[in-house]
């Protein structure tokens, strides 16, 4: 979480440096010994610190390279267990110089509390920091690490490809840091479930088996040498290095891996949730405090979850039945026979694929122009829709939003997935269209980016709760505006929300009531209908990633009370409007602030209707 606030964040100073707006001298007051003479300089100051040692973080932005600053280019990140000390240290530093700061304004009080709270959660997970499995199906350094050189390292002149080799060297080092981290967990009884263990052995074994010529690491370098221009006789001799890095280094670095995981399966179980780590159950509690930025507990979580399935497989099932559908034989049946109906689906050819992508433009420009009922303030950028590159539609998900370029050169873009027109049933696109671009993330990320006044960290914080949460209550917005009229839409919407609500049961059942991963793969599949290799991918990705599934549908419910409870004391003085500004003029923020900006929302209305009174 801290990290990508930090990142974007220093991507602005970098930039403003620049365009020559913020001057080299001007940055004297990151000293760690000397307090900012302003909030304003402070916030900066964390994150240019935070970011400014991460050789990699520097390259993903690749700023500094533009004014030919190089030298952090040939490294790679130190991940020793010391440095992540450090940063904690760091943390509580910063935590006590943010203190210091009296007398603001409201803006810059609120500012305060979101940059306390994310320390205090920093600080709090300290002593679960071992409570993870950095090497797992999903991610880390082993599949991290050839994502990352292919698609960040820039290649354009010969000292770039020297650069990228000297990385190839130093991936022993890094591997081994990870491993002693590794190490340190094992000693503490954290070892991954026996699934982990086999699913990243079967990955890096495939990776070392490959011929060099054939690897990611050389194909990629010799690609982007030839499409710099590289002269050939260079590119040979950088090859050969290449090879040699590959043989001396990266096989090494991912067989001392292999051999590590290969050992520790022998102590591993098929236990899986995080109740069974060294104080398991207080830091899942502390990971749904992350995640969803309440203090619910696991058990008001799951009684939720279970509620909510009741409730939307009872509407889905009246609806299916209102459209001439056996439900006698229950949901999962049911659900299986509308998913089975040709009528449904898209051609499976180029032009079938390009008419979804035509279809979810019209849906998006059909909403966007019918939303003055439900909203004053709108985002200046456009989006557009495109579809996933095929390269990577296999391994991408269902959809995904990347946000407009600050400078306004690109708009906000939904990217749809492709790739198994089964995957894109008619009734599901309006939903899916809603929840990625207007009035979902498109409308808040957008807004949010546009937003004056604000700290810069504020336009990018990553509050999974909010923003998730809000464009899940986009998609029921959507249907309660008129937007999804047709049944088979709302059965659509349903369906999205039935998913998010099902997480919640089945990530508070597997690392707070000791479910079994076949305990949770069978009630998923019964309860969705989705595909059992669906179904498995989503359990074993909520393993490796407690709390995280249960943001989406717990952010949902608190803006839909937040909602009710400003209806209720502001009767008819209730506007959809002002509640969505009051929502969404702030950016990003915990659940509980937001609840604080919804109190002052109403509060202010209230006074107005007084004082016109």
């Amino acid at each position: 979480m801290f990290k990508k606030i930090f990142f974007w964040l220093f991507v602005v100073i970098i930039s403003l440096i620049i365009l020559g707006s913020l001057t080299i001298g001007s940055l004297v007051w990151y000293n760690l010994n000397n307090r900012p003479s302003n909030i304003g300089f402070f916030f900066h100051r964390v994150v240019y610190e935070m970011v400014k040692d991460s050789p990699e973080t520097l390259t993903s932005i690749h700023v500094l390279e533009n004014i030919g600053i190089k030298g952090h280019q040939s490294k790679l990140d130190d991940a020793s267990p010391e440095r992540t000390d450090e940063i904690f240290d760091k943390v509580r530093e910063y935590r006590t110089m943010l203190l210091s700061y009296q007398d603001l304004d409201q803006d810059e009080q609120l500012s305060k509390d979101i940059m306390l709270y994310l320390m205090d959660y920093a600080l709090a997970l300290e002593p679960y920091r071992f409570h993870n499995y950095p090497v797992n199906q999903l991610f880390g350094a082993q599949s991290n690490f050839p994502s990352f050189m292919d698609g960040q390292h820039q290649i354009h002149e010969i000292e770039d490809a020297e650069d990228y080799v000297s990385r190839l060297r130093a991936v022993k080092t890094k591997f081994s840091q990870i491993k002693e981290g590794l190490i340190l967990r094992e000693q503490n009884n954290i070892i991954p479930p026996r699934f982990v263990i086999d699913r990243v052995l079967e990955e890096m074994n495939t990776f070392v088996d490959q011929p060099i010529e054939e690897n990611i690491l050389y194909t990629s370098l010799e690609k982007k040498m030839r499409d710099a221009g590289l002269p050939e006789q260079d590119r040979e001799r950088i090859l050969a290095d290449a090879k040699l890095a590959i043989t001396d280094s990266v096989h090494p670095a991912y067989d001392s891996f292999i051999n590590y995981f290969e050992a520790l399966g022998d102590k591993a179980n098929d236990d899986d949730g995080i109740w069974k780590l060294p104080n398991g159950d207080q830091a899942y509690r502390v990971a749904l405090k992350l995640f969803t930025t309440t203090d619910y507990t696991p058990d008001q979580i799951h009684q939720t979850g279970l509620d909510e399935v009741a409730r939307i497989q009872g509407e889905m099932l009246t609806i299916l039945e209102s459209q001439g559908f056996d439900i006698s034989s229950g949901f999962t049946v049911a659900m299986n026979e509308l998913a089975e109906q040709p009528k449904f689906y898209y051609p499976d050819s180029d032009a079938g694929r390009q008419q979804i992508l035509d279809d979810y433009q019209k849906i998006i420009d059909e909403i966007n122009q019918g939303l003055e009922q439900a909203f004053r303030i709108r985002p200046e950028a456009g989006v557009a829709v495109k579809r996933i590159p095929e390269f990577k539609e296999k391994t991408s998900p269902g959809a995904y939003y990347q946000g407009p370029a600050l400078d306004g050169s690109r708009p906000g873009t939904f990217y749809a997935n492709l790739y198994d027109i089964k995957a894109t049933p008619k009734y599901g696109m309006r939903t899916l269209a809603y929840h990625e671009a207007v009035p979902g993330h498109h409308f808040q990320i957008a807004i949010q980016q546009e937003l004056e006044g604000l700290p810069l960290f504020r336009k990018f914080a990553p509050f999974t709760a909010y923003t998730e949460g809000w464009a899940l209550y986009s998609e029921r917005l959507a249907w309660e505006l008129g937007f999804q009229r047709n049944p088979f839409d709302n059965i659509g919407r349903l369906q999205a929300e039935l998913f998010r609500a099902v997480r919640l049961v089945v990530d508070t059942g597997l690392h707070a009531k000791r479910w079994t991963r076949q305990e949770a793969i069978d009630y998923m599949k019964a309860n969705t209908g989705m595909a059992e290799s669906d179904v498995i991918s989503e359990i074993e990705r909520y393993i490796v990633m407690p709390g995280q599934a249960t943001a989406y549908k717990v952010g949902m419910i608190k803006i839909l009370e937040l909602r009710e409870k400003a209806k209720e004391q502001l009767g008819d003085k209730f506007d959809l409007r002002d509640f969505h500004d009051a929502v969404l003029k702030n950016g990003a923020v915990p659940l509980e602030i937001l609840e604080q900006l919804i109190d002052q929302y109403i509060e202010k209305t209230l006074a107005g209707e007084a004082k016109s009174a």
